[in-house]
């Protein structure tokens, strides 16, 4: 399974990798007609879209492809999070419901109302969007288990320095790169290697914890998963370095330096 849809891309890496870069959070795109239920104007929405985007980690999950070992392969969702989160779950297991925003946000990052409540549309969201997204990325999963017998999710985010008024754990510290992990699915190995080529602060999963492993994987302990949290000052650092030395720096070859720890 290679190739582009509207809702996300694919772009295939080495074809002995299991390695699978996920960057669910970096588009700004939302399609006209999916505005309609939007309650905020035009302005509101570009500000928003500036809180909740993880601006141009798209282009740094690329810039660690490049470096690493072995191509990894990518899964990019090109739709904004405002239109559904892939990542949030679909039931009361999301804590994130509490303050409006399960895989279709109900509220802003500093709780407005985003949209107008109207449950049979957010289940055709869910049917149009979040699980054609969350099939496509299994069948991923599938294919790379079938051809090379394991596979590493690597979640791609990043966090503002100062946090938001939607967050639940905003009494937590805010490293330079926060870790998320799952017990059932997380090697210690992969922890170490972010740790160890990171030489700013790091923590685990605080203020965002977790990782994300497909459904029908979740008790399959051949899929492993990892969450990279890096605080958006650090990308910013990164991009005003010049381009000609971006894809050297450290923050690209500690990403690289998870991506090889499973290869």
């Amino acid at each position: 399974m290679t190739g582009s849809q509207e809702a996300w891309d694919i772009e295939p890496g080495d074809p002995a990798s299991g390695v699978i870069l996920h960057v669910p959070h970096a588009s700004r795109h939302i399609p006209a007609a999916e505005q309609e239920r939007f309650l905020i104007d035009d302005a509101d929405l570009e500000a928003e879209l500036n809180a909740i985007t993880d601006a141009d980690t798209d282009r740094l999950a690329c810039a660690a492809g490049r470096r690493a070992q072995r191509q990894p392969w990518m899964f990019l969702n090109r739709n904004s999070r405002l239109l559904v989160d892939p990542e949030r779950f679909p039931d009361d297991r999301e804590e994130m419901l509490a303050v409006g925003m399960g895989p279709v946000y109900l509220r802003t990052t500093d709780l407005r109302e985003l949209r107008f409540t109207d449950p049979a549309d957010d289940e055709r969201l869910m049917n149009s969007c979040y699980w054609p997204y969350a099939r496509a990325l299994e069948s991923l999963v599938e294919e790379r288990l079938n051809e090379v017998g394991q596979v590493l999710i690597i979640d791609v985010h990043s966090y503002p320095r100062e946090p938001l008024p939607y967050e639940l754990h905003a009494d937590q510290t805010r490293p330079s790169l926060c870790i998320g992990t799952n017990g059932d699915h997380t090697p210690p190995a992969l922890v170490r290697s972010a740790t160890s080529a990171w030489s700013g602060s790091t923590e685990l999963n605080q203020p965002f914890s977790g990782c994300y492993i497909p459904e029908r994987y979740v008790t399959d302990e051949r899929v492993h998963g990892v969450m990279l949290e890096i605080r958006r000052d650090v990308i910013e650092e990164w991009l005003g370095e010049e381009p000609s030395m971006r894809d050297d720096s450290e923050i690209v070859s500690a990403i690289a330096a998870v991506i090889d720890a499973d290869t």
